[in-house]
């Protein structure tokens, strides 16, 4: 099946979907993104994931040219025409087309582009048994030099550390900040158990605030789970009794094992399963 593509508020199949080459969006990563979920039929947390695009977008001076009530429309319009109710969605928001040269001032147009398709990040042992993961040596961006706040398209410094993943034999890498502190993987958040306490980096620590890291600790609130936000480095994930990872194409996935170090008993932890359910139910939702 061929799934149409949203491009400005027009439908396209999606080979036939295309922006321009001389978008900075290609050109230079200029631009910023969403990737969302929706489970039978219902987007999960669209209106935390439309606020973040529109700040990530303010913070880069890139006006998004329609309303948030009118994009939150044209993603449910697109998942709809598509026939999809679980989905992964991917919201796009470039520059647009401009000259060469980096000025965004001889940009025009932004260009608004929904992708609505399905997605398996990880293969379904990985969920079962837990994943293998590695420290990588590429490090986070400084958040000086550029905010993780930003969710922008320029995902090279992330691509380079999840290439060194991949070249171990594991589907993800854990990153540190210029500091060496645990920051987080190149495409999710992680999180901590240690004596029954759940501990996630802070977000001064370099990392992007995910909205599903922020449910999970929305959950462990509710279910009287520790929780706290604290400074780790490799160390503190060596000795945790559990280790996973949340993200929207992720959901919640443990981690077993690090650099060759098997975390706890090299299964997934009593409170990481406990936190996946909740996280299940929760989607599942009305």
């Amino acid at each position: 099946m061929s799934f149409k593509v949203s491009i400005n508020g027009q439908l396209f199949d999606k080979e036939d979907a295309k922006v321009s080459v001389y978008d900075h969006g290609l050109l230079y990563g200029d631009g910023v993104f969403e990737g969302m979920r929706s489970y039978s039929g219902r987007v999960f947390k669209l209106v935390e994931h439309l606020d973040r695009l529109y700040e990530s977008a303010q913070a880069i001076g890139l006006t998004i040219p329609i309303e948030k009530q009118a994009m939150a429309d044209e993603v449910n319009r697109t998942l709809k025409i598509n026939d999809l109710t679980d989905a992964y969605i991917r919201l796009v928001v470039t520059r647009g087309s401009g000259s060469l040269g980096l000025d965004p001032n001889r940009c025009s147009n932004p260009q608004v582009i929904i992708i609505t398709d399905h997605i398996a990040l990880y293969p379904p042992e990985r969920y079962r048994d837990g994943m293998e993961i590695v420290t990588a040596s590429t490090m986070r961006n400084h958040s000086a030099a550029l905010s993780p706040r930003i969710k922008s398209l320029n995902y090279l410094n992330n691509i380079l550390a999840k290439m060194e993943g991949l070249r171990a034999g594991c589907d993800e890498a854990l990153m540190l900040n210029h500091k060496g502190e645990v920051a987080e993987c190149t495409g999710d958040n992680i999180f901590i158990v240690k004596q029954g306490m759940l501990i996630t980096p802070p977000s001064d620590a370099g990392i992007l605030e995910g909205i599903t890291r922020n449910s999970v600790i929305e959950l462990a609130k509710k279910l009287s789970i520790p929780f706290a936000e604290k400074t780790l480095v490799r160390h503190d994930i060596y000795v945790s009794d559990e280790c996973f990872l949340t993200g929207s194409a992720a959901e919640v996935i443990s981690v077993t094992k690090i650099d060759g170090r098997s975390i706890g008993n090299g299964k997934p932890g009593k409170i990481t399963l406990q936190l996946g359910e909740a996280f299940k139910k929760l989607v599942h939702q009305g």
